[in-house]
């Protein structure tokens, strides 16, 4: 811990120039009178530091002594610090470590390189969660993290969608992947890849078996398969749908993984046609979350699928006895 302390203080210094000791106390998260000491311990190794007391005091490296990262372009340098979802820092455990990493980085730079790496770094933020994806399930990732670094094999208790059980795999992992916010572990099971979920997996245990990976496969590899597998499934049913213009963004963007091709615009119809391609008839049914702005075309089976939906939203909301069952002081009226 010393040693990376007296790091941080020396790239510190050398990003800073001069900084007090409450400063750096307060960064570092230790005593002042701990910062003399290592003010000092950098001093005896031979570091060009030193401290001046009074209002305008402080400490600073001698004029001229900086370590230093060759080789990188400006280009490079301003990449560094485009750091795509922080909160994938978070879900790894890894957010402080990359606030100091950055302070390193940052120190490290060609004089000239740092201006726009920083700016960057103010200026650019990715955020990968998507608009509305509502509240997402606490996944625990320590334990397939043990197992990634370790190249352990893998027990799992794992729920799939739509099931209530639970099923038990060995598997040998590949990695961890963060897609739009959620986490997957990509593994091979019997010499498969497979594609889990993390907020489904109920418990994990790693083995001692050394984990036994497709010769030449690595995580990249492994990971374009099974999306490809994703992206690329088989069959579906082709939809035709009407939109009307005041719903079209909204449409477009709520059903993007659906769209087999951009709708034909006019810019001056009401409506506007739409080509979907759906794994299966009932999933026509979110289509009503529109209302009347979209109407299915073709095919029947579909429309009938939609309009079945949409009766039996109309028959849950029929009065019950006549009356509609709302309690009127519930609105606030009387």
């Amino acid at each position: 811990m010393k040693s990376d302390r007296l790091l941080s203080i020396l790239l510190l210094l050398q990003t800073r120039g001069r900084v007090t000791a409450p400063e750096l106390a307060e960064r570092l998260e230790v005593s002042v009178r701990t910062v003399y000491r290592d003010v000092e311990a950098l001093s005896a190794s031979g570091v060009p530091v030193y401290a001046e007391r009074g209002r305008h005091g402080g400490i600073e490296l001698l004029a001229g002594f900086r370590t230093d990262v060759t080789g990188l372009t400006a280009d490079e340098s301003r990449a560094l610090f485009v750091l795509a979802a922080q909160g994938a820092h978070a879900a790894l455990g890894l957010d402080s470590a990359l606030g100091s990493a950055l302070r390193k980085v940052m120190a490290a730079l060609p004089a000239p390189h740092r201006p726009a790496a920083e700016a960057t770094s103010r200026r650019v933020l990715v955020d990968a969660t998507r608009w509305q994806g509502g509240p997402q399930p606490a996944v625990d990732l320590d334990v397939l993290q043990d197992a990634v670094f370790a190249d352990r094999r893998l027990r799992l208790r794992y729920r799939h969608s739509g099931e209530r059980t639970t099923r038990t795999y060995t598997v040998d992992p590949y990695g961890l992947v963060s897609k739009a916010g959620v986490w997957y572990l990509v593994a091979d099971r019997r010499g498969l890849p497979r594609l889990f979920r993390a907020d489904r997996v109920h418990s994990a245990a790693v083995l001692d078996t050394p984990v036994k990976r497709r010769p030449g496969v690595e995580l990249a590899d492994a990971w374009a398969v099974l999306r490809r597998r994703v992206e690329e499934r088989p069959g579906g049913i082709d939809v035709t749908v009407r939109v009307r213009r005041d719903r079209l963004d909204l449409f477009l963007r709520l059903m993007a993984p659906y769209l087999r091709e951009l709708p034909e615009d006019d810019g001056a119809s009401a409506w506007v046609t739409a080509r979907l391609r759906l794994g299966v008839v009932g999933e026509a049914r979110q289509l009503l979350q529109f209302s009347d702005r979209v109407e299915v075309l073709a095919p029947p089976e579909v429309r009938e699928e939609v309009a079945r939906a949409a009766a039996s939203v109309t028959a849950l909301y029929q009065p019950v006895g006549g009356r509609s069952g709302r309690n009127p002081s519930s609105t606030g009226l009387l």
